[in-house]
C-alpha cells in the first residue's frame, strides 16, 4: 500500500517501481528502482525531488550509502555544489578509515568510511534509495557524527514505513521521496 504524498508527480515516480516478489529471499517483496533509473525523465525527476528540501541549507558534503545510494547521492551532491563521499563495505575503501557494525535482522553488518572524508563541523546531507528497518542509515550517520560532521538532514528515496526504520532517525530530519507500508 502507498502513502498518499505531497510532492506533486510522485506517483509518476511509482509507477516506474517495480515490485519482485521474493527477493532477495521468500517473503520479502523488493522495490527494483531499476526501472526508474532507465527512464531519464524518471530519474531526473527523483533526483530532482532529493535535492529540493535542501536547496537552501548550505549542504557541504552529500555521504551516500552503498551501492544504490551513490547513484542519487552524487547527482544530489552536484545539484547543491557539494562534495560526495562514499560509506562502503569493508575492503573497499584504500586509505585509513573508520568502522562502525550494526545490527541487521538476521545478524550484523559493517560499513567504512574514511578518516578524513569529513572535517569537523561540515554540514552533511545523508542519502540511500531506501529506509526499511533504519540500521544502514543509522550506521551511516553515526559515522557522520564520530567524524564531527552535522547532519542537516537524511534523504530517502523509498521509506518501507511499516519496518519502522524511521524510529532509529528521530534525532535527524528525515525527507521520504515515496512511502509504502
Amino acid at each position: 500500500m502507498i502513502h498518499q504524498n505531497v510532492i506533486p508527480g510522485v506517483r509518476e515516480l511509482q509507477r516506474l517501481i517495480r515490485d519482485v516478489p521474493d527477493f532477495p529471499k521468500p517473503g520479502i517483496l523488493f522495490k527494483d528502482i531499476t526501472p526508474l533509473l532507465a527512464n531519464p525523465a524518471g530519474l531526473s525527476l527523483a533526483v530532482e525531488f532529493l535535492t529540493q528540501p535542501f536547496r537552501d541549507q548550505h549542504i557541504d558534503i552529500v555521504v551516500g550509502a552503498e551501492s544504490r545510494g551513490f547513484i542519487f547521492a552524487t547527482a544530489v551532491a552536484r545539484n547543491l555544489s557539494a562534495g560526495f563521499v562514499p560509506v562502503r563495505k569493508p575492503g573497499k575503501l584504500p586509505a585509513k578509515k573508520l568502522s562502525i557494525t550494526y545490527e541487521l535482522e538476521y545478524g550484523t553488518d559493517t560499513l567504512e568510511i574514511h578518516a578524513d572524508a569529513i572535517k569537523p563541523g561540515q554540514r552533511v546531507l545523508v542519502l540511500d534509495d531506501l529506509l526499511a528497518t533504519g540500521g544502514t542509515m543509522r550506521a551511516c550517520c553515526d559515522l557522520v557524527e564520530k567524524l564531527g560532521g552535522q547532519i542537516v538532514g537524511i534523504a530517502i528515496l523509498i521509506e518501507l514505513a511499516g519496518l519502522a526504520g524511521r524510529k532509529k532517525l528521530e534525532k535527524w530530519p528525515l525527507h521520504c521521496v515515496m512511502c509504502y507500508e
